[in-house]
Parts: structure tokens; sequence; C-alpha cells
């Protein structure tokens, strides 16, 4: 398994399994117990998407030594803050069915983060928690964050994908030592990316599939990604992607799809910070 080492020293899987919208407990379950039989050690959850306790089962069920695995859940808006961050990470925990967390990470930019920062720091020195971070986090919120705490986050998990590739953002969190990671690295599926003609001809080229180009391409960029298919088939199709190598030719082909704007939410829109931050969700 390909790794990137953490600014803690942590290592971490480059390839892992997110479960976001599978909620349903049985399909959830079932399908991170696939995708664990199929190799993948990094499981990426959070306790806004509801479905903590399936992943626990699964992980349970695999049978597979914790040491080996790399557990990942968040913080929601409405848990942040100090007291609130600690309650919330010690139900998650218990969700999980685990001792200790490998990562817990700041789903939103919004609410009393800095507050949840604190206790997590606290949680990570008393080894509770491997590495933290954020997530969502553009550069002025997570510059602001590095400079008024004492624990720099390890990753950054934000919107990556062909349509919004994030270069800037890339350069900034490498020159702060905290970790790219990619959520939504198929973009969902919109502008039609599964026949895009650049990514289709390119896919063609090495006789693989149009996902197994964008993670190859995400890897390459030395992004960890968590594609999610609750296909048993497409799930495996995914983790097959560390037998070929995109030419630096093919790779500036890809970076002509950016479009730097994001497909699903501008994070720093007031109206979308308004409609977060009073979105409650029953953890």
């Amino acid at each position: 398994m390909q790794t990137v080492t953490l600014n803690n020293g942590v290592k971490m899987p480059i390839i892992g399994f997110g479960v976001y919208q599978v909620p349903d407990a049985d399909e959830c379950e079932n399908t991170v117990y696939e995708a664990l039989k199929a190799g993948y050690r990094l499981i990426d959850t959070a306790a806004g998407y509801l479905n903590e306790e399936a992943v626990g089962h699964a992980i349970k069920r695999s049978g597979i030594a914790r040491e080996e695995l790399f557990i990942t859940t968040k913080l929601w808006i409405q848990d942040a803050g100090y007291e609130s961050a600690k309650r919330a990470f010690a139900k998650s925990l218990s969700k999980l069915q685990l001792d200790y967390l490998d990562m817990y990470l700041i789903h939103m930019p919004f609410g009393d983060y800095y507050g949840a920062w604190r206790a997590m720091e606290e949680l990570y020195r008393e080894g509770k928690i491997r590495a933290i971070g954020v997530s969502n986090f553009l550069p002025d919120r997570l510059m602001d964050l590095i400079v008024h705490n004492e624990v720099v986050p390890v990753i950054n998990q934000i919107e990556t994908h062909p349509f919004q590739q994030q270069v800037d953002s890339a350069v900034f969190m490498k020159e702060q030592g905290i970790q790219h990671q990619s959520w939504s690295p198929f973009a969902e599926g919109r502008n039609n990316l599964f026949s895009n003609e650049v990514l289709v001809s390119i896919a063609e080229k090495h006789n693989k599939s149009v996902a197994q180009v964008v993670l190859r391409w995400l890897v390459q960029r030395d992004v960890v990604v968590i594609p999610k298919s609750v296909r048993k088939e497409r799930l495996i199709e995914n983790f097959d992607i560390f037998d070929f190598v995109l030419s630096p030719e093919e790779i500036a082909t890809i970076s002509t799809l950016d479009t730097k704007e994001s497909l699903f939410m501008k994070i720093d829109n007031p109206e979308v910070a308004k409609m977060l931050g009073n979105m409650k969700v029953d953890l």
C-alpha cells in the first residue's frame, strides 16, 4: 500500500474508501466490509454521514488487526466547541467500537471550531487520536488556525477533481506541511466526467477506466483520495491504480479541464455559511 507521511510522522494510505451518502446501515456495513476485503485500509466517515455505527460493525466483522487500519471521522458544526467536541468525539468512538481514532477532522470552518481544535489538541496529546486535521478550510482560515494554535493540522480535505483542481491551495498546503486530500474525486459524475473526451482518450490508451485515470492523476499529485462506490466491482476497480503511470503530457492535458470553481458549494459564500450553521443533524 502506497502511503504519505503526515507532518507528525504518521503514515497514511494514499487511497481509501469514503462512505458519504451511504446512510443505509446494512448497505454501508456490507460495502465497507467488501472494501476492506478488497484491500482498502483507510476508511473515511463522519458524524454527519450518520453511518459511523455501520462502519464500526464492518470493521469488527472484517477481523483485520486494528493497527492495520486507518480510520477517519469528522466533527459536525453543531458540535463545534471545547466541551461539545469532546462529547462528540466520545460518541463517534463508541459508535465505531474503537479505542482510538487514526484521524479526527473538523468537518467545516464554522461555529466554535477554535474551541473544538483545543479539545482535539488535548485528545491528540492524550493518544486518543493519532492525527488531527480539517476539511473544507480555505487558505486564509487554515493560516489563521495555524497562527493561533499549537498543533498544525496534518491534512485538509477539500473538493478536488478534474474540474476543480485546487492548484493554488495545493501549493499553499505543501508550503505549510499540510497533506492535501480530495473529497468527491469524481465530482459525483457532474460535467459528464465519465464521458469527458479528454479523460476517455487517456483511459483508452492505458486500457483503464476514466475513474482509474482520475484517481491515478490525483495520486501522482500526492493527493490522498477516498473514492466511494456501493458496487463491489467498482470499488475493486478503483483500488487498481498502481500498475500504470500518466505521462507529463497527459497530466498537462488534464490540467486544461480546470474551471477553478466548485461544482457543489462555495464555502466562502455568506448564504452557504448561514445554511450550514443553522443545519441541525440528529447525531
